[in-house]
């Protein structure tokens, strides 16, 4: 598991690569890089009076050619997004199936979504469900990564129990 201390590391190694290989007209500023298992996403300004076609079009070239690179190098695919003001506005990126096991009133949940038209799948009401909870619990789960990295650092500090193992202890 990536702890958010090595995740944060990951994320400010790969912002300074990107902003090493992208143009300096692509984006006015590179704002955010961020990471996990499968995808590397990439965000930057774009000015006010520029729309996200005019800026997709216009840096089309450039992004698939960084991207590619990126690809190669990382083995993640590389998602674009565009910050314009408050708007956020993310393209080319992936939809990642996740297994899960729900009981009968964890999908009468996501049933309850789909009949209301808050989505139109269930995979869409627990991508809602977890959009929400991410959204409202911010500080919550800051606090929990923040332990888990914790956790890391104290395991990788103990000792090795591999090398009693080979010991024979």
């Amino acid at each position: 598991m990536i702890t958010s201390e090595r995740n944060e590391q990951q994320s400010e190694q790969l912002r300074e690569w990107f902003a090493d290989r992208l143009p300096v007209d692509v984006y006015e500023s590179l704002t955010e890089v961020a990471l996990d298992r499968e995808e590397i996403t990439v965000v930057g300004t774009i000015p006010a009076t520029e729309s996200v076609k005019e800026f997709r079009e216009r840096t089309r070239e450039q992004r698939i050619e960084v991207a590619r690179e990126a690809e190669d190098l990382y083995r993640r695919k590389v998602a674009w997004a565009v910050q314009s003001g408050e708007e956020r506005t993310v393209f080319t990126h992936l939809a990642v199936p996740v297994m899960t096991r729900l009981r009968q009133p964890e999908r009468q949940v996501l049933d309850t979504l789909v009949a209301a038209g808050v989505a139109r799948s269930r995979a869409d009401a627990l991508a809602w469900c977890v959009r929400l909870v991410a959204r409202n619990t911010d500080e919550w789960l800051t606090e929990l990564r923040d332990s888990l990295a914790k956790v890391q650092q104290v395991r990788a500090e103990g000792p090795d129990v591999t090398d009693s193992r080979k010991s024979g202890s």
